[in-house]
């Protein structure tokens, strides 16, 4: 049986954080609250942002589509100049607009309208949604999803061998690869550089769904060439819940008709003549639908700014931190024979910003946890997701989520819960 390493090691790792003072800025619900991949808290500054924005509606009126402190009109694009640092890509090539579900449907819709194959290659552990939307979007034009959606097979149930990934870019002749940047079961991060070249080698276009990591790994999407992604912004950049998304298209692709044209894509300087016709504007603010919706991408601003003073690559070092950290506790528990692995690959250079602890009884003992306080969540067959995230989470707190799951093991605690009946985890 290994003893559980003491307190102190986490005390002695958070002394020099430079994120610290960040925590302070958010509202936190008691307890430890582990679960920012699925829905980070508010924080002040998202708080005020949205707050200026209601006082512009009532102080402005429609007045605020031009004489907001940030223009409303141009909202979308402004917001997209912020994340651009973030996701390494050029101001103009980042818009924040519709649901991460509807940019995969303009975005996959677009491209399978300029290729010549319509055949997709997605992986079997996806997020659900991402495989409904480009379903969709092949049968709309008349593909059979059976056959033009191909699912690169996991060799493990936790993560996807970037070689099968190009081998089936070699044997099936895609259009378009469209993959995770991390896995949401497992947190896999995957070589978004390597697989980008190999699909252009091939003359496919590469995209990425960006939603597990944006706002806690550094991308570089513009230099590595990278031809569209999209992410939510409700996760690591707490912009809350059901916040406006964020899409990018690299440059050499504007001018390509959106697959869902709206007037918020349309060209800005001619907008409100409207024109019949539909004339796309000549960057990725082309590919918004719908009017931005103003109080569900207000809190984003706020959330932005603080990256900019955080900086991305700093938060990046400390997420690694601590689900290294978090992979050495969980380490210590399975080597005393509690029943439980990391199901998370170890080298951090593959791994995104949550760590996956594998038990057979995960359900139950997520909510064990979460009648302590402990605020994770459950993903089936067997995980419990832990997230510590680097703005308002600490070492300290991560040894304290882990010696809780130690106390919930060892006294088999979890065997009070019911076992899973469906309902939201």
């Amino acid at each position: 049986m290994s003893d559980f390493p003491s307190r102190e090691t986490a005390r002695e790792l958070d002394r020099d954080d430079p994120l610290s003072e960040f925590a302070d800025r958010f509202d936190v619900p008691d307890g430890q609250y582990m679960d920012g991949n699925s829905l980070g808290p508010i924080s002040e500054d998202a708080e005020r942002t949205l707050d200026r924005v209601v006082d512009e509606w009532r102080e402005l009126g429609i007045r605020g589509w031009t004489d907001a402190d940030e223009p409303w009109f141009t909202y979308a694009e402004r917001l997209g100049s912020m994340t651009a640092p973030l996701v390494g890509a050029e101001e103009d090539e980042v818009v924040v607009a519709n649901s991460t579900t509807v940019n995969i449907h303009t975005l996959v819709g677009t491209f399978l309208d300029v290729i010549d194959s319509p055949t997709v290659v997605v992986d079997d552990l996806d997020f659900p949604t991402d495989h409904y939307a480009i379903r969709a979007q092949l049968r709309q034009r008349g593909h059979d999803p059976d056959e033009h959606l191909v699912a690169v097979e996991s060799r493990d149930s936790r993560t996807i061998d970037e070689d099968d990934v190009v081998a089936a870019m070699a044997a099936h002749d895609p259009g378009i690869v469209f993959l995770p940047s991390v896995l949401y079961r497992s947190g896999q991060l995957l070589d978004i550089e390597r697989l980008t070249e190999e699909a252009h080698e091939r003359g496919i276009l590469a995209g990425f769904d960006l939603a597990h990591s944006v706002g806690a790994i550094d991308h570089d999407l513009s230099g590595v060439g990278v031809d569209f992604a999209v992410w939510c912004n409700y996760k690591y950049l707490s912009a809350g819940p059901g916040a406006i998304a964020g899409l990018y298209v690299n440059r050499e692709h504007f001018g390509t008709t959106p697959a869902l044209a709206g007037w918020w894509g349309h060209d800005k300087a001619t907008q409100f003549d409207m024109e019949l016709t539909f004339t796309p504007a000549d960057d990725a603010g082309a590919w918004q639908i719908g009017t931005v919706p103003m109080l569900s991408a207000a809190p984003l601003e706020g959330s932005l700014r603080m990256f900019e003073e955080a900086g991305i690559e700093t938060v990046r070092e400390k997420s690694v931190s601590l689900t290294d950290y978090l992979v050495e506790l969980v380490d210590t528990l399975s080597e005393s024979d509690y029943d439980c692995e990391v199901g998370t690959p170890r080298d951090p250079d593959r791994r995104g910003g949550h760590v996956a602890v594998e038990h057979p009884e995960a359900y139950r003992v997520s909510l064990a946890l979460k009648e302590r306080d402990i605020v994770v969540d459950y993903r089936p067959p067997n995980v419990v997701r832990i997230c510590p995230a680097p703005l308002y989470n600490s070492h300290e707190d991560v040894w304290d989520v882990v010696d809780e799951l130690r106390r919930i093991l060892s006294d088999g605690a979890y065997g009070q819960f019911d076992r899973q009946d469906g309902g939201v985890t």
